[in-house]
């Protein structure tokens, strides 16, 4: 029996390639930079005595306004808020959804130690407000060094789309 394998074709990588590039020089550096300071900035302020695993987010809103989030942890590791979770709640409460619709992510930087990107539950939580969005990678100087999108970071993922939104 065959079956169809699961994996991005050469031609999906190159669109997701060619959806960073333009993002990025659609939103440009100078506002990319700064984004990126802001989630280091935000990292100083999370609120994480147990794992000591600081996280700090500026994620960009389609219409440009920047909101700030980070992590903050409770003694049950499970009711801990998540910085990119965090950030998409501000925007909301800001009235982001009113004003663009459910898919007002543009970007989002997330500042932390070592070389990872959003965790499984964060990507689903951006994928709510956006198809897809670059994710900058930050580290907690500010430095930008890696830059990927959101539909790399979440193969097949399920999404409103799937239920008609």
């Amino acid at each position: 029996m065959k079956y169809k394998t699961c994996i991005p074709t050469p031609k999906t990588i190159q669109a997701h390639r060619d959806y960073i590039q333009h993002s990025i020089n659609e939103i440009g550096a100078t506002v990319l930079e700064n984004l990126a300071k802001h989630a280091a900035k935000n990292r100083t302020l999370s609120y994480a005595p147990y794992s000591n695993y600081h996280v700090g987010v500026a994620l960009l809103a389609v219409g440009g306004k920047v909101y700030n989030g980070a992590n903050a942890e409770r003694a049950s590791y499970s009711e801990t808020d998540h910085g990119e979770e965090s950030a998409v709640t501000a925007a909301i409460l800001n009235g982001e959804v009113q004003r663009h619709g459910r898919k007002f992510v543009r970007a989002l930087a997330v500042s932390h130690e070592g070389n990872s990107a959003p965790c499984g539950r964060c990507r689903q939580i951006l994928l709510e407000h956006c198809d897809d969005c670059i994710v900058l990678m930050v580290n907690p100087k500010g430095k930008i060094y890696g830059i990927t999108n959101l539909k790399t970071l979440l193969p097949y993922a399920f999404s409103p789309t799937d239920l008609g939104k």
